[in-house]
């Protein structure tokens, strides 16, 4: 239910908790320590080239052509995303960054967005190519994890969506064995509620209501959608009585269509398993629009744990502030 407030706990509420949340380390891809978390059973310190056996856990999301998800190190029927979440590895679209490629022929369908707000890539493919079981309705990753360490425990995710390539501290990653979507978010006040990771049963098409067709490759640019579980002046919380619809898709625009995208390695299942690797100071590319290279200079950041209770109170005073512009003051 919604009450009036005075404005000094409204106040009170905006200054305690709508400011940036804070990060307690600065690395760059090529100067990552070789783990940055406490039971990382993976590494950041990676190298270049690929290998379809690699532990690497950075991952990057950059356009329709260079983009990751986080997947289990082996195959197998126990290798459920529930069961693995804390030991994925990063599988790409593209070599160069010390990671195991995506099988070509694996992914059907790749849509990326690039908003205000956040990158954001979904689809669909055969994923158990990328070791998720047949059947498996996958899970949710996220850079806290019930311990605050992440899901993957040490994952790490970098973007030159915006710029310069940057560690992205907010991120989201769904997958299962037939359908992913990953949204990177912007370093902002707000990338803490844009990348909200506390609906992790909800999966991709609530959570990220986008284009997932099959057959279709294309990279746009989009208005950002409202957070998860926002809906106007109220908010959904997960395991409530009745759940909502998912949200509208964002318009988009500015979309260029490929035909396919392809790790560029001539990867298959089964097929050549790396290739030689060069110091990790190498700087890495990736591919654009036309499939030419750009340089991509990085930086990243380790998150904290973070607050008891933040990831809430981030939504709600989402929902105060648009109450508050409207001239409806709420609390809870």
């Amino acid at each position: 239910m919604f009450h009036s407030v005075p404005f000094v706990a409204l106040s009170l509420v905006l200054s305690g908790y709508a400011q940036s949340p804070t990060y307690s380390a600065t690395y760059l891809p090529t100067n990552a320590p070789y783990q940055s978390e406490q039971g990382q059973t993976g590494y950041n310190n990676c190298t270049t080239g690929y290998n379809q056996t690699s532990e690497c856990q950075n991952a990057y999301v950059n356009t329709v052509q260079d983009w990751c998800v986080w997947a289990p190190p082996q195959p197998g029927p126990d290798s459920v995303i529930g069961n693995t979440e804390q030991i994925e590895v990063a599988w790409c679209m593209q070599s160069g960054y010390g990671t195991r490629l995506i099988p070509d022929g694996s992914i059907t369908g790749a849509h990326v967005v690039v908003t205000p707000d956040y990158v954001q890539v979904t689809g669909v493919g055969n994923l158990t190519n990328i070791n998720i079981p047949a059947g498996d309705g996958g899970g949710e990753l996220d850079p806290h994890g019930a311990d605050g360490n992440g899901n993957p425990i040490g994952g790490l995710v970098f973007s030159s969506a915006f710029g310069a390539l940057e560690q992205i501290h907010e991120w989201t990653n769904f997958v299962s064995a037939d359908q992913f979507c990953f949204r990177a978010c912007k370093p902002a006040v707000n990338a803490p509620t844009m990348c909200q990771h506390i609906y992790d049963v909800m999966g991709c098409e609530w959570n990220m209501p986008a284009n997932y067709s099959s057959g279709v490759f294309e990279q746009c640019l989009g208005d950002s959608a409202e957070p998860m579980g926002v809906y106007g002046t109220s908010t959904f919380y997960q395991g409530e009585p009745v759940t909502p619809s998912a949200g509208t898709i964002p318009p988009s625009s500015s979309c260029t269509f490929f035909s396919t995208i392809s790790n560029g390695q001539g990867v298959l299942i089964g097929g050549i398993t790396s290739t030689a690797s060069t110091p990790a100071s190498t700087t890495a590319t990736s591919t654009v629009g036309t499939g030419a290279p750009q340089s991509t200079g990085s930086s990243a950041a380790l998150p904290t744990a973070p607050p008891v209770g933040w990831q809430r109170l981030a939504v709600i005073v989402s929902i105060i502030v648009i109450g508050f512009s409207t001239g409806v003051i709420m609390t809870f």
